[in-house]
Order: C-alpha cells, then sequence, then structure tokens
C-alpha cells in the first residue's frame, strides 16, 4: 500500500530503457588487488573518481531529462527522448559500457571508506543495467501502474515537477509535451513487436488502462488534466502572455495530445487486447524464471531466491498472526483471526466522514509524532513538508499513500499523498502507520536526509536501494509506540496489519512470478491472511503482477534494520542509544543490505573500542553490572 511516489514516477519513464539507477543487487567486492597501485595513490584516485562520477551524473541528466526535471533540475524542461526508441536504447548500453570501462580502469585500490563504497556501488549499477538488457520490458511499456500517457499526466497538470512559475516555463512544456506523440507512437511499435514474440502484459492489467486513458480524454480541452497550467497562471504573467499561452494549450491539447493519447488507447483496446494473456506471472514469459530470479537479486540486493523468501513469507505471517491474537484479546473480541479482520473492515467507527476529516487526522498525527522525535533522533533532514490528496484521475488504481521527495532547491517540499477515494475503505486504523512509513520518519526522513548528503556522489544522493528504502520505511513502522502513538489496540492493530501485509506480499509476489499462481489465488490468500478491503487487495495484486519483485523488498529491508538494532543493543547494553544507531544507518543513503550490515558492524567495533579505552570501573560497580546484565 505504501510506496514513495519518487520511485514510481522520477525513473520510471525511462525504466524499460533500463535508466533507473534505483534497484541494483548487492555491489560485487572489486578484485583489483591493491599491490596494482602504491596506496599512496589513493587520494589522487579518489579525486579523479570524484570527477569522473560528477561527469557522468550530468550525462545521465540530459539522457534522462525527465529525471532531472523531478529533482528540481531546469535546465532540461523542455526535453523529452524518445525513451524506448532502439536508437536511443543503443545510446544507453554504449553509455553504461563507457562508464563502466572508465571507472573500472582506475581500480579501487587503497580507496577506503565512502570512495571505496561509491566505487562499489557504481561498479555494479553499470553491471546490473547491462545485464537487464537481457530482458525485453521495452516490450511492455503501458500498465495500470505506470505509463508515458500518465506520467505525461502528473507533469502537465501542473501538480508536481514541472514549474509553471513563468512564461518560459510554459514555452518549455509546450515543447517538451509535444515530443509526446512521437514517444507514444514509439511504444505502439514495441507492443506490436512483443505480440510477434510473446511478450505481452497480463490481459486483467490492459484491461484497467483503458478506463485511465478515457478519463483524460475529455473534448472540452478547459476540462483536460492538462489544462491546470492555464486555468492557473501566476499573477504576474501579463495579459497578452496568458492569450498566447491559451491557444497554444488549446491547440496541442486538441490537435497533438489527444490524438496521440487516443491512437494509443485505440491500439490497446482493438490490437492489444486480443493478443493479452490470462496468465499473470513473469514466469510465463519467455526466459521469465531468470528473468524473475534478477528481478528479485536487484529488489532485495541478496542472493535470496523465491523459493527461500516464500518460506520467511509463510513464517512471518504466523508470527505477526500470533501478536495480532493479543490484540483480540486485549480488545474483548470473541471470535476466528477472520472474524476480526472482517469486524475491523466494516466497523463504521474506523471510517472517516469526509476528505476533510482524513487530512485533519493526518495533521494531527504529526503533530504528535513531531513532539518525539528528537527522542529517537539527532539526524534530522532540512526540508519542508505537506500533506496532500492524490489526484482524482489516478486515485482508483494507486496505492493508499504515496512520497514524492523535496526539489533539490528547495522549491518543492516533500510531499505524502494520501489516497481519498472510495472513503469508507480508508480506515482511521491504519492512518498512524501510514504516516510513519510515507512521512515522519519514514521516507520523508530517509530520502530527503539523503538528498542533504552533498559530500556524497549525486548519483548516490539521487538514487539507492528500493529494499534499503521501502525498508526503512516498514522500520519506521515500528516505531510508533515510542513516538506517542499506537496508544490504541485498534491503531496498534493497524501496525501489525501493515507488517502482515508486506509479509504476505513475500507470500504472493513469489507465488505468482515462480509458482504460477494465479490473481484469485492471490486474492484468496490475501483474504484468509490479512485485513484488506476487496478494492485494496484488487489494486495491491495487480501492483504485484505490474511490478514483479518490487514488493519483497519492503519485509526483506526491514527484517535486516531490526536484526541490526537487536544486534547492536545485545552489544552495546546500556550504552546503546537510538538516536546514534539511527543516524549509522541514515548517514549515507540508501546502501545495499550487506553494506548497511557492514557499515553497523565497523559502528558497534569502534563503540566497543571506546568503551575499552575508558578507564576501569571499581570492582563493585563491575559486579552490579554483571549482576544487571544477567538479569
Amino acid at each position: 500500500m505504501k510506496q514513495p511516489l519518487v520511485l514510481a514516477i522520477a525513473v520510471a519513464v525511462a525504466a524499460s530503457s533500463g535508466l533507473a539507477g534505483c534497484d541494483r543487487a548487492a555491489p560485487t567486492p572489486d578484485t583489483t588487488a591493491a599491490a596494482e597501485v602504491p596506496a599512496e595513490d589513493a587520494p589522487a584516485r579518489a579525486a579523479r573518481l570524484a570527477t569522473h562520477y560528477t561527469e557522468y551524473w550530468e550525462e545521465l541528466l540530459k539522457l534522462n531529462p525527465v529525471q532531472a526535471t523531478f529533482l528540481g533540475d531546469p535546465r532540461y524542461n523542455d526535453q523529452l527522448p524518445d525513451f524506448a526508441s532502439a536508437q536511443y536504447r543503443e545510446q544507453l548500453r554504449a553509455f553504461n559500457e563507457r562508464w563502466l570501462k572508465t571507472v573500472e580502469a582506475i581500480g579501487s585500490a587503497g580507496l577506503e571508506g565512502q570512495d571505496l563504497l561509491s566505487y562499489r556501488i557504481f561498479v555494479q549499477d553499470r553491471r546490473d543495467a547491462l545485464d537487464a538488457e537481457r530482458f525485453p520490458g521495452w516490450m511492455m511499456p503501458v500498465n495500470q501502474m505506470g505509463s508515458t500517457v500518465s506520467y505525461a499526466v502528473l507533469l502537465g497538470s501542473g501538480q508536481t515537477a514541472q514549474p509553471f512559475a513563468s512564461v518560459a516555463d510554459y514555452d518549455a512544456w509546450l515543447r517538451r509535451a509535444a515530443r509526446i506523440p512521437t514517444v507514444l507512437d514509439t511504444e505502439i511499435a514495441n507492443m506490436r513487436i512483443g505480440i510477434e514474440s510473446n511478450v505481452v502484459q497480463p490481459r486483467v492489467l490492459m484491461e484497467k488502462v483503458l478506463p485511465q486513458f478515457d478519463a483524460i480524454l475529455v473534448e472540452d480541452p478547459e476540462k483536460s488534466p492538462f489544462w491546470g497550467p492555464v486555468a492557473n497562471f501566476p499573477d504576474d504573467v501579463p495579459a497578452p502572455e496568458r492569450e498566447r499561452l491559451t491557444a497554444a494549450f488549446r491547440s496541442l491539447i486538441t490537435e497533438q495530445l489527444n490524438p496521440a493519447i487516443r491512437r494509443q488507447r485505440d491500439f490497446i483496446a482493438n490490437d492489444y487486447l486480443p493478443h493479452t494473456r490470462d496468465s499473470v506471472g513473469l514466469d510465463a514469459l519467455p526466459d521469465g524464471m531468470a528473468w524473475y530470479a534478477f528481478s528479485t537479486r536487484q529488489q532485495t540486493t541478496s542472493d535470496l531466491t523465491p523459493e527461500a523468501i516464500h518460506q520467511i513469507g509463510l513464517d512471518e505471517v504466523a508470527r505477526i498472526h500470533a501478536e495480532i491474537r493479543t490484540v483480540m484479546a486485549e480488545t474483548g473480541f470473541e471470535g476466528s483471526l477472520q472474524d476480526f479482520f472482517r469486524f475491523m473492515q466494516s466497523d463504521r467507527r474506523f471510517e472517516f466522514r469526509s476528505e476533510q476529516a482524513l487530512l485533519a487526522h493526518y495533521r494531527g498525527i504529526e503533530k504528535t509524532i513531531a513532539a518525539r522525535v528528537p527522542e529517537l533522533f539527532s539526524l534530522t533532514p532540512k526540508a519542508g513538508f505537506e500533506i496532500r490528496p492524490i489526484e482524482d484521475f489516478r486515485a482508483e488504481s494507486a496505492a493508499g499513500g504515496e512520497y514524492l521527495p523535496p526539489s533539490e532547491d528547495g522549491s518543492r517540499p516533500g510531499i505524502f499523498y494520501v489516497n481519498t477515494f472510495d472513503l469508507p475503505t480508508r480506515k482511521r486504523w491504519d492512518a498512524e502507520d501510514l504516516f510513519l512509513h510515507e512521512a515522519i520518519p519514514g521516507h520523508h526522513f530517509q530520502l530527503a536526509l539523503q538528498q542533504e548528503l552533498t559530500d556524497l556522489p549525486a548519483f548516490r544522493r539521487f538514487g539507492g536501494e528500493t529494499v534499503f528504502i521501502e525498508g526503512w520505511g516498514l522500520y519506521a513502522e515500528s516505531l510508533g509506540r515510542e513516538l506517542g502513538i499506537y496508544a490504541d489496540p485498534y491503531d496498534y492493530f493497524g501496525r501489525l496489519q501493515g507488517e502482515l501485509w508486506r509479509a504476505v506480499r513475500l507470500v504472493v509476489d513469489t507465488g505468482l512470478h515462480s509458482k504460477g499462481w494465479t490473481r484469485q489465488q492471490v486474492l484468496d490468500y490475501m483474504f484468509a491472511n490479512a485485513s484488506v478491503s476487496e478494492p485494496d487487495a484488487i489494486a495491491e495484486a495487480e501492483r504485484y503482477i505490474a511490478w514483479p519483485g518490487q514488493a519483497l523488498a519492503y519485509k526483506i529491508g526491514e527484517l535486516k534494520i531490526q536484526e541490526l538494532r537487536k544486534r547492536s543493543q545485545d552489544a552495546l547494553g546500556e550504552g546503546f542509544d537510538i538516536r546514534e544507531f539511527h543516524t549509522e544507518v541514515l548517514k549515507d543513503g540508501a546502501v545495499p543490505l550487506p553494506v548497511l550490515e557492514a557499515k553497523i558492524d565497523a559502528w558497534l567495533a569502534a563503540q566497543r573500542g571506546r568503551a575499552d579505552a575508558r578507564p576501569a570501573a571499581s570492582p563493585t560497580a563491575e559486579a552490579e553490572a554483571e549482576t544487571e546484565a544477567t538479569r
């Protein structure tokens, strides 16, 4: 239910071409022998690598101007490459090969700390991007979770990253939007190749795309979602420019965007749908099992197999069920686990009366948590934060909540988007854990802080690992009682339900894509094992179908962070400071799980070393400490 919008949007437009760099496998240890280059050359080596990382990032933003826009870099706001074209894919392959060769030629000999970490992550990222070319995601560019059309609406509506603060901004969008028909036509051609190659989307997903397109295709341009910037001109735009831009937007919508969107819509309805498949798993496609195994490794930065992850999910579901039964006893509920799930979904006390009441509730949660943050965190972001409802046109298929990080220049705050569609299904007991995950101290803390780590290379500040990002978000849900919420047992059930849902994901995602599960099997498992409304269950099941492996990241990442916290508490005892632990986890951005574990172990060794260096305590004090430790 919870997914940071930056992962869904900022790189998704280019994902089919391999530009997205947020999902990497664990860095492969560098095999360059330290003896090849004298250690004293390491500072010069690190400096050369830093220069290359900067050059790489500049070239990347030129290749992916949409990513630059979402990061708040306005230099390419008028540009839109034909991402899925063969020419662009070849350009990207050459880009990755050249930068991999350039950086590996320098090597890692003598590097330490952040320099060594950056090297290993960069090299692995480029290797993964090249390995991903084996799998033809570009043949399936459209699904209900995202498409060029839906991302174009987000940009062109004036509600997200594309700025409309000046006449120049308006003209930049007009030039960028004029490229959209070319991109859509390329996607149609690629989907035709997919039909010929038996690489097509499941029918159930594409049936959800048509209503999305139909909602955008309105005859009156002034009712189009692309009309938003015209309806909201800044005050300082002169009347003659308003008149010119109004005419230009009208022409853009009626003569370019709507015809191109309708062309793709009609192709999907008339040509593509008859060739879609009844199967839903990635394993049903050519080379699908290898494709899913690759996605699993990337999403978890581990060597866990789908089979092992499936079993972890089953074990976690059983454990969390036991905790929920404790809550049932606390509330005095009599009945089965499934009875309790139905009660939590159906009782009217858990519903919001209006969208305004829902938003006010979230703002109250924000106030409560903000007062307790200093008890758990000494490292917090400088960026601002807002709560907004998800836009109407995409709310039906969107997650329950999403987070969009702030822009680099500070002009846009971090945004927590709350889904208010089908209001009775948005339960009060789900609000506190959702806020902790998406906002504070979840995605807002982690992603905004990462952008503020200006000493790191840009590819680390603005990239990262899904397993870390989502693992941190789920870990943040566990901090509710320490932050002054989950006082009501029903709200604490929301926390357990959130954790249970991620455990269920391990079972159903691997079931879908490696065990031949059907969509109905997934829904049946969800209803039997978690408290979920039918709209949410359907949206989530179809999300897992559309994004194979992505749902694995949450629970695998959270389990590792919880393991490292317990390890730290056991090792340091009374010397454990939760604020220092959280700083250590967050201070280097989103890293692969093996890297996170190694740096926590190094931190613990340093902490123990400092403790050993302190003056010895008196025999009496030592005896008292030993007695306390054995209690």
